[in-house]
Formats: structure tokens, C-alpha cells, sequence
């Protein structure tokens, strides 16, 4: 059985988020995803998720091909997490290229490429009409 991890903040859930997920799932026998903690979104991005963890948690873990989901609560625990979850493949989008080869060690690491033209950031900003 091939597991695959991967991690995001999923907030306001969108296209992209779907697609990267779907490709992701077409990898693994089971896919589980970290989802970053309000505080470790707020740490990376300086500011708090519009959803809480626990929605995103919940919208996440509602997709069929996802079996099962996680709180990530700090990126130094990566390679921790990898080993708990005794993942095969670690997938990422490619704004993380290169970021996480280390973990080559203990699993395969795969960069896909993002959604063109999507991104949670410039949905806010959108919806405020900045």
C-alpha cells in the first residue's frame, strides 16, 4: 500500500486545493493531509485563516479520496510527521520545489505543479475588492 502525505492550509477551499488533492490521491492507495494549525498559518502568512482548523479539518476530511487529515503545527516537524504517518511520498506544490529534498532519505518527495491563476490570497483580496 502506498501512502502519501501532504500539508496546506486549505483555507477557503477552491479550485486549486481540489485539483492539487486530486492529483495527490492518484499517487497513493491512501492519501492523508496535514492541515496547518490558525497559529502556524498565522506564523507563515501573518494572518489568521477566514475558516478555523477544525472547519478545515472537516471540509478536508469530507473528501472521498482523502483518508484521513491531521493538524500540522509547526514545518520543523515535517520530517516527524512523515515518520509518524510511515508515508512512501510526500507531495507538495511546486512553490515548495526543492524545499523539502531532504526528506528523499525517508520517502520520495514530488513536486506538483500548482492551479495556474489560483490562490487563497488573491481570493480574499478579490472578495474585499482590493
Amino acid at each position: 500500500m502506498k501512502r502519501v502525505l501532504t500539508f496546506g492550509t486549505f483555507d477557503i477551499f477552491h479550485y486549486g486545493h481540489l485539483k492539487i488533492l486530486e492529483r495527490a490521491a492518484k499517487y497513493a492507495d491512501e492519501l492523508i493531509v496535514g492541515i496547518s494549525s490558525d497559529k502556524l498559518n498565522f506564523n507563515k502568512k501573518g494572518r489568521t485563516p477566514v475558516y478555523s482548523e477544525d472547519e478545515r479539518m472537516k471540509i478536508i476530511s469530507s473528501l472521498n479520496f482523502v483518508n484521513g487529515v491531521f493538524l500540522e503545527e509547526s514545518l520543523e516537524l515535517k520530517k516527524e510527521y512523515l515518520l509518524k504517518y510511515d508515508a512512501d511520498m510526500l507531495i507538495m506544490g511546486d512553490d515548495w520545489a526543492g524545499k523539502f529534498d531532504e526528506f528523499n532519505e525517508i520517502c520520495q518527495v514530488q513536486y506538483l505543479p500548482r492551479t495556474p491563476d489560483v490562490s487563497t490570497t488573491e481570493l480574499i483580496q478579490r472578495i474585499k475588492g482590493i
